[in-house]
């Protein structure tokens, strides 16, 4: 307990999955949590969780791929918490599954939209408080498919792709100024949306599950937890010697 004790902490996409994990976890830690979410109703269900459990947590209806209200949410948590010590850029969508030729413009804008302008506005507004408070950790989930190729989601490997990169770039920049910035490459995660999209393949969700899991050589797919876990450290000050580093969160996957 008390990890992230007397921190702030902005998560996007915090109403479900990775994202609502990281928050509850984050929050039993000590944090306080600016919930970022698109969906009212998953917002406020992560943040009733929170304060029923003790813990602090206030939501903003944010839509990262809208720079004025990023930038508006941002200002707002410094009104309401006086600073922000921590990142998690974690919305994201997953897009269509075509090959690049089959690619409409607006498909592939659609997930560059969120998943890399959603990590570059939050980033841009949220470095100048950190500059002010002289240190700062950044967690960007990317995935392992952003360093990897395969037969799928073309956009979305792109656009993961874009998200480790700009980690990279970003840790480089702002090591002098004691702000951290990783990203977390996680495999297959049985978050709401994953078993979703699961359940529409022929077998439904349970041959989903057998598929994914054959593929990772731990035998199994991950939990949200898992990846809520390994935002934990690298947001804390346990990670003062971690930056511009990738986190693998995949049951072997990369590593085969």
């Amino acid at each position: 307990m008390d990890r992230l004790k007397n921190k702030v902490a902005i998560i996007t996409g915090a109403g479900a999955g990775m994202g609502k994990e990281t928050s509850i976890l984050f929050a039993k830690e000590g944090c306080k949590v600016a919930v970022f979410e698109i969906n009212e109703k998953d917002g406020k269900d992560t943040v009733e969780i929170i304060n029923n459990q003790g813990g602090i947590a206030k939501f903003w209806q944010v839509d990262v791929s809208n720079e004025e209200m990023v930038k508006n949410a941002i200002n707002e948590v410094i009104k309401e918490f006086g600073k922000i010590d921590i990142l998690i850029n974690n919305a994201g969508i997953v897009g269509v599954d075509k090959k690049i030729h089959e690619l409409t413009v607006e498909e592939w804008d659609q997930v560059f939209n969120v998943d890399v302008k959603g990590v570059f506005y939050c980033t841009k507004y949220v470095i100048p408080y950190m500059l002010e408070n002289k240190e700062g950790s950044i967690v960007n989930i990317s995935s392992i498919y952003g360093t990897l190729g395969s037969h799928e989601l073309t956009p979305y490997h792109a656009a993961k792709g874009a998200v480790f990169a700009m980690t990279k770039q970003d840790a480089i920049s702002y090591a002098k100024n004691n702000i951290r910035v990783n990203s977390i490459h996680p495999g297959t995660i049985m978050t709401p949306l994953v078993k979703e999209l699961g359940s529409r393949m022929d077998g439904g969700l349970e041959a989903y599950e057998k598929l994914m899991s054959e593929k990772h050589p731990i035998g199994h797919a991950g939990e949200p937890i898992d990846v809520a876990y390994g935002c934990l450290y690298l947001a804390s000050d346990e990670a003062k010697f971690v930056t511009g580093a990738q986190l693998y969160i995949d049951g072997g996957y990369s590593a085969m």
